[in-house]
This record gives structure tokens, sequence and C-alpha cells, in this order.
């Protein structure tokens, strides 16, 4: 067995395709209809992300997507830049991981988390 997705529900496909384009680097794999909803993946090197809009939106609480990155510093400036404000940290771990919390275009909550400290160049 292995992961296959994970899924999001959205209001504005347009807006969240965008969002999940630009920082996160994912590109469309494919769209398709089922049940009345639309469905998007994007996807990167073995990440797939499912967005679905429709007529049911659910909004589900208490669960958060984390993607690793190279720099928490990095992103947290490219997110400033544009106007996107952290909604929670950031925090370094006592085993010396960094996070911190966003929120994406429908109030998903995305962590990004360095485990290995940057190196200076």
């Amino acid at each position: 067995m292995r992961f296959h997705h994970f899924a999001i529900e959205v209001k504005d496909m347009e807006t969240s395709i965008a969002f999940y384009q630009k920082y996160l680097c994912l590109q469309e794999e494919g769209r398709l209809q089922f049940n009345k909803e639309d469905i998007v993946f994007l996807a990167n090197n073995n990440f797939r992300l499912e967005l679905i809009s429709g007529e049911q939106q659910n909004v589900s609480q208490g669960i958060h997507i984390c993607f690793e990155v190279d720099s928490v510093q990095d992103l947290m400036k490219t997110f400033i830049d544009d106007g996107i404000f952290v909604s929670e940290g950031p925090y370094k771990l006592k085993n010396g991981w960094k996070t911190v919390f966003y929120e994406g275009p429908d109030k998903e909550v995305i962590e990004f988390l360095q485990i290995k400290e940057k190196a200076d160049y």
C-alpha cells in the first residue's frame, strides 16, 4: 500500500490552483468531474493534492497538511512579500526542527517544516 493524495474542498478552484502552484510549485496533473464536483489534481514529485469544488462544502477541523522545506525563513519572506502572514509560529522544536503555519485560500491549515539547518553559502 502507498499514499496517493491529500484532498481539500475549496470554494474558488482557480484561486486555490494559483496559490498551490505559486507557493508549493505544484503542477496541474488533470481535471475531472464526479458527482457534480469539479476535481483538479496538482502534483510535484511523489506528492499529489486533490482540490474539490462543488455544491457541498465541508470544512475539516483539526486536520493540517505539512510540507518539508529547505528554509522556513526563506519561505516566510516569500509569503510576507506577497502580504500573506503567519497564522502560528515560527517555532523551533527541541529536536532542532523549525516550523511555521499558514492558512490557505479556504482557511486550510498548512504547516511548513524545516528538518535540517540551512547551509550558509
